[in-house]
């Protein structure tokens, strides 16, 4: 037998429903916040991501799927979404149209990292993406769609910390204090950090081991840095914040895991999923266009994992629309009917009611006991006499009542 590769999950037909309850969710919500669905290629060149991600990045260094192809091109599964959005704002010209563009994505996306709970070497992304506007108001709408979702889904309890890491303009600064810092702790901090010191220092605030948490702890905090305009910008996100009550709180060591981020991050977190607890995380990234080619544009947004989104959701109990069984099952009184059988289901099918018919041939009896099991909520029997007449039972398989209905008249039943 040939085996699913580790750290990729099929999604079951039983499954399948909870994917599609999500999904219609957050198609409804971009809708209601105006987002444009934008779908990018399974695979960039591998130059994209290391332009646009990092080199100093976990995504990078260890966990891209990269190949050459057959023209002797490096190409790269994309490993997240926003560069390929940024690519594509670039290189279809986005940014001759009237701005912001407001977009979202639902995608796979590819990681070789160690499988955990909620995480997997192919899972998939929601994401929101707003280019061309540098106003906190974008920042406030970003995070605004990510609690609304949580919400309309049901989950409470997740804490939103928020953190402004500065520009290019006075994060050099903090990055020298920064170095300053940790060059006088650096027998304490483990072998990566050590190496990150004077690549970026930065990233050695979102180290998970003890000892660098440790130093961490009496770190320089990056706020004290913040030039006027990102003070006032991080200002405005939290006035706009508040004015939606939704509640934050300010987290001085909060960084992303991405090296394109500027400005405005933030994350909201559960303890009920382990000790990677990140159930979205977002910000700024106004550099990120210039990086992968473009002109410099402003822009803002999040990603979340559906798979741990789908954790978080069990973990907690709350309830997923159940599966939808078909409306209706048809069953021929004997096999001289199948072919009426057949034309009630199209017929019904053409007025959009979800109905069924046998195609295993099996007995009357089997036909029965199959509708009971698979939960169809409806039964009709075609023989002679529903052909003479026209008329047709309607079972109710929930208590046994029968309805006498014409055709039209079970369209309009099922239409109600």
């Amino acid at each position: 037998m040939i085996n699913i590769p580790k750290g990729t999950k099929d999604i079951l037909p039983q499954e399948s429903y909870k994917w599609h309850y999500v999904e219609n969710i957050i198609r409804e919500l971009s809708h209601v916040y105006g987002l444009s669905e934008i779908r990018t290629p399974t695979f960039e060149h591998t130059e994209l991501f290391l332009r646009g991600v990092g080199d100093t990045t976990d995504i990078v260094n260890k966990e891209m799927y990269t190949f050459t192809d057959k023209g002797d091109r490096s190409i790269t599964l994309k490993p997240e979404g926003t560069a390929g959005v940024a690519r594509a704002y670039v290189e279809n010209g986005l940014g001759s149209f009237p701005q912001p563009i407001k977009m979202y994505y639902i995608t796979s996306v590819f990681r070789y990292e160690k499988p955990q709970t909620g995480r997997l070497r192919e899972h998939h992304q929601f994401g929101v993406e707003i280019f061309g506007s540098d106003n906190p108001l974008a920042d406030v709408e970003v995070i605004s769609i990510a609690s609304f979702f949580f919400k309309k889904l049901g989950i409470e309890g997740l804490t939103l910390k928020i953190n402004n890491i500065g520009c290019k303009k006075c994060r050099q600064n903090y990055n020298n204090a920064l170095k300053e810092y940790l060059m006088g702790n650096i027998e304490d901090l483990c072998p990566i950090c050590k190496s990150r010191i004077n690549k970026n220092p930065l990233r050695i605030l979102d180290c998970k081991e003890l000892s660098c948490k440790k130093v961490i702890e009496n770190a320089p905090i990056c706020t004290d840095f913040l030039c006027p305009e990102c003070k006032e910008h991080k200002e405005k996100v939290e006035r706009g914040l508040n004015s939606l009550s939704i509640e934050y709180v300010n987290d001085p060591y909060l960084v992303r895991g991405l090296d394109y981020y500027t400005g405005t991050v933030f994350e909201f977190v559960s303890e009920k999923i382990g000790a990677q607890g990140t159930v979205c995380g977002g910000g700024r990234y106004n550099d990120l266009v210039e990086e992968v080619g473009g002109k410099a544009t402003p822009a803002v947004g999040f990603g979340l994992g559906i798979e741990r989104l789908l954790l978080l959701m069990e973990t907690m109990g709350v309830l997923l629309k159940e599966k939808e069984i078909s409306e209706v099952f048809i069953l021929p009184q004997n096999d001289l009917f199948q072919n009426e059988c057949l034309k009630m289901v199209s017929y019904l099918r053409e007025n959009k009611i979800s109905a069924e018919n046998d195609i295993s041939g099996r007995s009357f009896k089997a036909q029965l006991k199959y509708a009971n099991k698979i939960g169809f909520k409806y039964l009709i029997v075609i023989g002679e006499t529903e052909l003479d007449s026209g008329i047709f039972s309607l079972k109710n398989m929930t208590n046994g009542e029968i309805i006498e209905l014409n055709k039209k008249g079970l369209v309009d039943f099922f239409r109600r």
